[in-house]
């Protein structure tokens, strides 16, 4: 019987998806979880596994976009594994009655057959992981692999440093063909038309939907970072050591902006049709720029994480990021937005609002600059700070009220809780 493999639904507002890579090809036998294709949406990428084992056959190529509910494969249920070659010569090992006399141990290498106590057959012991070298692990492990998955041209049939460097090679063949993919050059060669990817039309429909359903106005503070410098550079060694990530500018943002959110709650609320939602809890987003385009994991309960608890939370999600391995829940039901230009350069900007939320923060570029302090002109790293409101929902006053309080919270780090 043919069971049918169907795009499923992968949560709300996401109506197709692109099938971007297949994992198993048509005609190949495949388990129950075994994942059959990756499947990219307009939010995150999602390994779509075979519910049931049995024969492939496929029905769209890589590349293409398909619908929720859209039947991409077949899995023939009736259909067997193959019988492995080894079967025959396994039966073939078993030795005839009349030489079990002869002592076992002496004749036998550490690969032959194993005889068993309860039974006193003979059977082919189970076959070890085969060993990896300092070269071939170092490339595994950088470039994330699944080395059981490689087949393997050494001796024994071991991974050589051609087979995972062919690996890689390949995997970015496979990504190249799916950004390649619906290509079209113009006649003359002056430009190319390509579609755009899903992620990315769902960045620009959202972008383009904050421009028309909000009021954004955006205020402008600057703050000195010496005193959060200092306190990194003291603390750095000792919280590395402890809790395996570094101290980043990030940890003090969010603890800042949960502090200004209190001292503001309008901030943390949203405008749903006649009503304004006050939230009472603090899930921030954190954007995070990948190849593929800008997503915002969100920190849920912020102001119940410690430093250490929101640089590793953060760390998490830029590294699934980069792979494509967000979950969907993963980018859902943030209260308020943090978004760091300053990490590509950036000095001033206005970073636009992420739906349905009224505020979001951008941090830029520490530059030194000549300030005046104490009556006295020096030269401290300096940060100007942006946010972006709905002015729908959030006063003037109100803003700026928010934004002094992070800059307070930066330059006397002092208020924040410093569980280090």
């Amino acid at each position: 019987m043919a069971v049918e493999v169907k795009i499923p639904a992968v949560g709300e507002s996401i109506t197709s998806g692109v099938v971007s890579i297949w994992h198993k090809k048509s005609g190949e036998f495949v388990n129950e979880g075994e994942t059959l294709f990756t499947l990219e949406t307009d939010k995150v990428s999602t390994e779509i596994v075979a519910e049931k084992a049995g024969l492939l056959e496929t029905k769209v190529p890589e590349g293409q976009e398909v619908k929720i509910g859209e039947v991409v494969a077949t899995i023939d249920d009736s259909k067997e594994r193959p019988a492995e070659k080894k079967v025959p010569e396994a039966k073939k090992a078993e030795k005839p009655p009349e030489k079990k006399k002869e002592p076992v141990e002496k004749k036998r290498e550490p690969e032959a057959v194993e005889k068993t106590v309860e039974e006193g057959e003979k059977k082919p012991p189970p076959e070890e992981e085969k060993p990896l070298s300092p070269a071939v692990r170092h490339i595994v492990e950088e470039e994330k692999l699944e080395p059981e998955k490689i087949p393997g041209t050494g001796r024994s049939g071991r991974l050589t440093k051609a087979d995972v460097l062919a690996a890689v090679q390949e995997r970015g063949k496979a990504e190249e063909k799916v950004e390649a993919r619906e290509v079209e050059p113009s006649a003359n060669g002056r430009f190319i038309r390509k579609k755009m990817s899903p992620l990315r039309r769902k960045i620009a429909q959202q972008l383009v939907m904050a421009q028309h359903t909000a009021a954004i106005l955006t205020t402008f503070n600057e703050c000195d970072m010496s005193a959060v410098q200092e306190l990194r550079s003291k603390a750095q060694e000792e919280f590395t050591k402890k809790n395996g990530v570094k101290l980043g500018l990030m940890s003090f943002f969010v603890k800042a902006c949960v502090e200004a959110l209190k001292a503001v709650p309008v901030v943390n609320g949203r405008i749903e049709d006649d009503d304004f939602i006050q939230n009472n809890f603090y899930d921030i987003g954190v954007a995070v720029g990948t190849e593929r385009g800008l997503v915002v994991p969100v920190l849920r309960d912020a102001d119940k994480k410690s430093f250490a608890e929101l640089e590793q939370a953060i760390a998490d999600f830029a590294a699934r990021a980069r792979e494509g391995k967000l979950k969907i829940e993963d980018l859902q039901g943030g209260t308020f937005t943090i978004t760091n230009g300053g990490v590509y350069g950036s000095l001033f900007a206005t970073p636009i609002l992420n739906p349905p939320q009224s505020g979001i923060l951008g941090m830029h570029k520490i530059m030194p600059r000549p300030v005046a302090v104490d009556g006295k002109v020096e030269v401290r790293p300096m940060m100007y700070l942006a946010l972006s409101y709905d002015h729908r929902a959030i006063d003037g006053k109100e803003a700026v009220t928010f934004l002094v309080k992070v800059k307070e919270c930066i330059e006397e780090p002092k208020k924040l809780l410093l569980d280090f």
